[in-house]
C-alpha cells in the first residue's frame, strides 16, 4: 500500500459498490481503521438506490484477510487496556451488517481467509470460494477462541465437522468450505476479474449461474463418520480419548493437534461451539463472542500464545494450565448460562 492510498479503497463500479482491503504485505489483516471505513460505506450504500450489489475482496495475491489485529490484541492483554474490547465490538457490528445486509454482499474469498476474515465473508448472502482458498478460524493455536460468529457458523455445519475444525484450528480448502456451510460456490480464480466486471451490471445471481463451477469433493465430509462419533458431547477429554484410540490415523493426528493447543482455549471453544447451537439469532452469538473475548484478555494464554506465534516467533507457548486435565471451567460458566 501507498502513503496516500486508504486501508479500505471504496469505489462505486457502475451498480457495484467495491470495498477492497488494502494491506496487501499483511494480507489485508482489519485494524480498527479498516473496520471504520467499511462500516461507514455500508451505512451509505443502504439507502442509495444507484448501488445495487456490494463487493467485498482483497488486494494481494495472497488472500482476502488473514484475521485480526493480533498486535491490538497483545497490547491490551499485557496492559489491561481496551483497546482490543472497542475493535471487537465494532468489529462484531460490522460483522452483523453484513450479515443483515439489504442488498446482495458478494465476498471474494481467495486466497487466505482467517479469523476475522471469515467474520467479513462467510456472513455475506454470497461467498465465493476458489482453487487457491484457505479459509480457517485458527484462534486455539494463540490461546483465543474463534469469535466473529465463528461459533454459530461451525455449530450449524453437518455433524461435527465445525467442531473439528474449530478445535484442531484447522484450514479448509475451497471444497470443504462450502461442505462447511462457510461459502456457497467455487469460481476458478483465473474468472475472478470477469465476476467482478459483471457485478457492476448484472444481479449476482445471474453472474454466478455463469461462472460458479461443480467443486470438487470435500476431503473433510468424507472424513465425517470418525469425526461424527468422536467429536459427539460436551467433553473435550473423552473427545480427545475417543481420538487417541481411532484406528484412522487422521483422528490421532487431530489429538495431537489438540493438545498442542491452548487448554483453556479447547475448553472455552467446545462450551461456545455448544452455547451457540442453541442460540436464537447471531446478534446473540456475537453477544457471547465479546464475552468470551472480553474474558481470555485476563487469561495469560492469549497474551502468551500471541507472543509465540507472532511477537518472539518461538512457536513454542507455555500455556497456563498446561493441560486439557488441569482447566477449571469454574471461572468462565457464566459466559454460557
Amino acid at each position: 500500500m501507498s502513503g496516500s492510498e486508504p486501508l479500505v479503497v471504496v469505489e462505486r463500479r457502475g451498480r457495484l459498490g467495491v470495498l477492497v482491503l488494502n494491506r496487501p504485505r499483511a494480507i489485508n489483516a482489519l485494524v480498527p481503521e479498516m473496520v471504520h471505513l467499511m462500516q461507514r460505506a455500508l451505512d451509505d450504500w443502504a439507502a442509495d438506490d444507484d448501488i445495487a450489489t456490494v463487493l467485498v475482496t482483497g488486494r494481494g495475491d495472497r488472500g482476502l484477510c488473514a484475521g485480526g489485529d493480533l498486535q491490538g490484541m497483545y497490547r491490551s492483554a499485557r496492559e489491561g487496556t481496551k483497546e482490543s474490547v472497542d475493535f471487537w465490538r465494532d468489529e462484531y457490528v460490522l460483522d452483523h451488517t453484513i450479515a443483515t445486509y439489504p442488498k446482495p454482499v458478494v465476498a471474494l474469498m481467495d486466497g487466505i481467509v482467517l479469523g476475522g476474515g471469515v467474520g467479513i465473508s462467510a456472513h455475506a448472502r454470497h461467498r465465493i470460494v476458489t482453487e487457491r482458498s484457505s479459509v480457517g478460524m485458527p484462534e486455539t493455536r494463540i490461546g483465543f477462541v474463534p469469535d466473529v460468529g465463528g461459533p454459530w457458523l461451525l455449530a450449524r455445519a453437518p455433524g461435527e465437522l465445525g467442531t473439528h475444525l474449530a478445535l484442531t484450528a484447522a484450514n479448509a480448502d475451497g471444497a470443504d468450505a462450502i461442505a462447511l456451510g462457510l461459502a456457497d460456490v467455487l469460481v476458478p480464480s483465473d474468472r475472478l476479474a470477469e465476476l467482478e466486471l459483471a457485478l457492476e451490471t448484472q444481479d449476482p445471481e445471474a453472474v454466478l449461474d455463469g461462472l460458479a463451477i461443480r467443486p470438487p469433493v470435500s476431503s473433510l465430509a468424507a472424513q465425517r463418520p470418525w469425526i461424527d462419533e468422536a467429536y459427539a458431547g460436551d467433553d473435550v477429554l473423552t473427545i480427545v480419548a475417543r481420538l487417541r484410540s481411532s484406528d484412522v490415523d487422521a483422528a490421532r493426528a487431530a489429538a495431537d493437534d489438540i493438545e498442542a493447543r491452548s487448554p483453556t482455549a479447547v475448553v472455552l471453544t467446545l462450551a461456545a461451539l455448544r452455547r451457540a447451537a442453541t442460540l436464537p439469532d447471531l446478534r446473540t452469538a456475537l453477544d457471547q463472542d465479546l464475552a468470551v473475548s472480553t474474558y481470555l484478555l485476563s487469561v495469560p494464554d492469549m497474551a502468551e500464545g500471541i507472543r509465540a506465534q507472532v511477537i518472539d516467533k518461538d512457536r513454542s507457548p507455555r500455556w497456563d494450565p498446561p493441560t486439557l486435565a488441569a482447566v477449571d471451567p469454574a471461572p468462565f460458566t457464566h459466559l454460557f448460562t
